[in-house]
């Protein structure tokens, strides 16, 4: 963990708070962490607080007590939603910000959604009028979001999409006076073309550029996502990608919108339609809010939800989405999943972040800084990036145990022939949640030791160009073990987390891929590439 800072070192939490911390940290970042709490004295309600440091937030995030503040007042400002995080209470002492808001407890959507692959229509048409929701109702309050990315698109308990982190949220009209914005943020592949041609950048002033409009941009890039499991491209700027071809953006621009690509040419044509109406170059003619809502394909009936907006089927919506989780271990992981894969390593959320290897077949680079600070790392134990030694360590004996210690865990049916839900969930499903568990599915099982399987996944990560420490060899007897991650992904955005390696019962061990920043449909990608090279050590379900 080179060039991290222990959490020890830090000024502690502030103590003098209206509740009581129930959890260890279940979110982190370069400057914040989330965690659950609880009012004193009570076991319920549960929700989130996010705690932000002052200090490392102007020192290495750019953002000004002022920017913090402003996030506060917004959110409060928007007031309460069904698809939005809604907004407690806060506070702060000389050196931390906490904010206590409602807690997602379905976690990330696109934890949910197949990397390449995407989900069904009707699947797409519920969380993208839920967002088309969320985005309205914080436009009537005249605040545009302007990081409109998976990252802030979440689940409640019951299915329903949550839009969260008012970071980078403004007040665009207030008492009938529209204002431009001209802060160069957002996250490159969802981010409108706009903001980057029109935001101030150094000493050169910007033009300005309407938060709603790149909003609405924003909603579409998404819609994108959802169907077809991949961003359209790295960022909306017009270049060559590295065969000196015109880049997916400048297709899209020669093409108007008609791009002979092999994503766009599968969607569906009224999707087609109303992409093309909301992510039009020139603004004045981009879609609005109303225009969407008109759309037919906006309008059209859906089996999952009603004209509100409101599930009406979540166990049934879980269940679709449940099943369309696959990883087929037969996959080439160093095969390129990305239609172009050129590093910009642009990430306009955090400018100071040094760019590192994409996840290609190339050559790994030295691990650079992780993240400025460790929350709460698990004490862990070290590991090592020699080959692992040939053979499973289990014997018949141990994999019959597996088979059923591991037979109702939801995380093993995307490795099955034919991902299913298991029995036991079905029968007892009343929510969402008891379908589609709020705890990524980002895992694996493994009936290899620790002295064994830790190196081939650190030879996976090698052979991804994926930068790690390096540890000495964990022994046999040893039961847990932490990777720390960080790099760049294929559209140039940073990625980070940690794979935690435990044994959870006798001759099982688990492989858990925790995110701690960037978007969790690459996250998940990184996973699959990781397991498929891990092949060999996977249990499966028919074994």
């Amino acid at each position: 963990m080179t060039g991290t800072i222990a959490h020890s070192q830090l000024a502690p939490l502030p103590a003098e708070v209206p509740f009581r911390i129930v959890s260890r940290t279940i979110g982190t970042g370069a400057y914040a962490c989330i965690k659950k709490a609880a009012p004193l004295h009570k076991d319920n309600p549960i929700f989130a607080v996010k705690f932000i440091n002052k200090n490392y937030a102007q020192r290495y995030g750019r953002i000004k007590p002022k920017q913090i503040q402003m996030e506060t007042t917004l959110h409060k400002h928007v007031g309460v939603h069904q698809n939005i995080i809604e907004f407690f209470d806060t506070g702060e002492n000389v050196d931390w910000t906490w904010i206590a808001m409602e807690l997602a407890e379905g976690g990330d959507l696109f934890d949910k959604i197949e990397a390449d692959a995407g989900v069904t229509q009707d699947v797409a048409h519920v969380y993208f009028t839920q967002l088309i929701n969320a985005v309205g109702y914080m436009h009537s309050k005249g605040v545009g979001h302007r990081d409109i990315k998976p990252e802030n698109v979440l689940l409640s308990a019951d299915g329903d999409l949550k839009l969260a982190d008012f970071g980078m949220a403004t007040l665009f009209e207030y008492h009938g006076k529209r204002k431009m914005a001209v802060t160069l943020c957002g996250s490159p592949p969802y981010v409108a073309p706009e903001v980057l041609s029109c935001s101030s950048q150094g000493d050169k002033k910007g033009s300005g550029y309407m938060a709603d409009l790149a909003d609405i941009w924003s909603c579409g890039v998404v819609l994108f996502v959802l169907l077809a499991g991949n961003t359209p491209w790295n960022k909306p700027t017009e270049g060559l990608d590295e065969y000196g071809q015109p880049n997916e953006f400048s297709e899209y621009i020669a093409t108007q919108g008609r791009p002979n690509d092999e994503l766009w040419q599968g969607l569906p044509v009224e999707v087609l339609s109303l992409l093309r109406g909301m992510m039009k170059i020139n603004t004045t003619s981009r879609f609005s809010l109303e225009d969407v809502r008109r759309h037919p394909w906006f309008t059209r009936s859906n089996k999952f939800m009603d004209k509100k907006g409101r599930l009406t089927n979540p166990v049934s919506l879980a269940t679709n989405m449940f099943e369309s989780l696959k990883i087929s271990l037969g996959d080439d992981a160093l095969s390129a999943t990305q239609r172009s894969t050129h590093s910009d390593a642009m990430d306009v959320d955090q400018s100071s972040l040094k760019p590192m290897a994409a996840l290609s077949s190339t050559q790994p680079t030295t691990p650079a800084e992780d993240m400025l600070f460790d929350w709460e790392a698990p004490a862990h134990l070290p590991v090592s990036s020699t080959q692992p030694a040939n053979g499973l360590a289990h014997s018949s004996t141990q994999s019959g145990l597996t088979s059923g210690y591991l037979a109702d865990e939801p995380s093993m049916s995307q490795f099955a022939a034919t991902p299913s839900v298991p029995m036991s969930r079905t029968q007892m499903a009343r929510q969402f949640r008891d379908i589609l568990p709020a705890q990524s599915l980002t895992r694996f099982f493994s009936t290899w030791t620790l002295n064994l399987l830790v190196p081939l996944i650190l030879e996976a990560l090698s052979r991804l160009a994926v930068p790690v420490p390096s540890f000495p060899r964990p022994s046999a007897q040893d039961s847990e073990c932490q990777i720390k991650v960080r790099t760049i992904d294929g559209r140039s955005c940073t990625l980070s987390g940690n794979i935690t390696i435990c044994v959870i019962s006798d001759g099982v061990v688990e492989v858990m891929f925790l995110k701690a920043s960037g978007d969790p449909l690459e996250w998940r990608r990184f996973f699959k590439k990781v397991t498929v090279l891990c092949r060999d050590a996977v249990f499966k379900p028919d074994e």
